[in-house]
């Protein structure tokens, strides 16, 4: 039944919605079965387990009995985390209006996690941009965009940037391609000023930063850019540009070889 809550919202969406899952498959439910229980549609159902949707009390309460829970104080306690889950709500909600949708579910995992591991093929992770070079690429990557809109999603990204300073920071683990390092962001300026915010983020000790050179040739990753926020135990989940199969399995190990590293991991 359900575990301690964790910190973000988002994270405890997921793992009640595949708390519920386990109960429905335990219970030998497929998803139109479980879907009348509560008189709804198996596409409605399927999106409360994967946490796409807010997880709506009465349908709960009716899943599992529907699931066979009976002990009053089990269906209290799912009631109870349903309940924080949706009502409580993370400070990057504020910036719906400038959130992708492929990408509103991000923060919050990015939020709980413990690890955050990720290549970066183009440009320097956004937890580790100045504001400077942030709001060249967003100037770039939205050029119709009003300057509240770029001001926003430059606010955003500053703003995630907080969990490596906070009492109990994740580590992050990135690496980044030498290209990142060669193409000009905003200037010469701009460029010297980024460089100079990586050089003091490798002396953090929860920031490890690696560099893939040219000369590594071809690699397993050259679809694009992943990000692996992980807690311990799980859940975690992949965010990618372009989201192929392999997007799910990124090194589980330290790289050897051509990888050029400014911490040991």
């Amino acid at each position: 039944m359900p575990q301690p809550a964790p910190t973000s919202p988002t994270v405890l969406r997921i793992i009640l919605g595949r708390q519920l899952q386990a109960l429905r498959e335990k219970a030998g439910m497929t998803y139109e079965q479980a879907a009348d229980a509560i008189y709804a549609s198996a596409w409605t159902l399927r999106r409360m387990e994967k946490a796409e949707v807010g997880l709506k009390l009465n349908y709960v309460k009716s899943l599992l009995l529907a699931y066979g829970v009976t002990d009053v104080r089990e269906i209290d306690s799912f009631l109870g985390l349903a309940r924080e889950a949706t009502n409580k709500r993370g400070w990057w909600h504020s910036y719906t209006d400038v959130l992708p949708a492929w990408f509103r579910v991000f923060p919050g995992l990015e939020q709980a996690a413990e690890l955050i591991r990720g290549y970066e093929p183009h440009c320097v992770p956004g937890l580790l941009q100045t504001e400077d070079y942030a709001r060249a690429l967003t100037t770039a990557g939205y050029p119709n965009a009003t300057h509240e809109e770029t001001s926003r999603r430059v606010a955003l990204r500053m703003a995630r940037q907080q969990i490596l300073t906070r009492p109990d920071p994740p580590r992050l683990w990135a690496v980044i391609d030498e290209a990142v390092l060669r193409r000009p962001v905003g200037g010469p300026g701009v460029m010297r000023a980024q460089f100079d915010r990586l050089i003091e983020a490798t002396g953090q000790p929860n920031v490890t930063l690696q560099v893939l050179p040219f000369t590594a040739g071809a690699h397993p990753v050259m679809y694009g850019m992943f990000h692996l926020p992980a807690r311990s135990p799980p859940p975690s989940a992949t965010v990618s540009t372009t989201a192929p199969p392999s997007a799910s399995h990124p090194p589980n190990s330290a790289p050897a070889g051509p990888w050029r590293s400014h911490r040991k991991p």
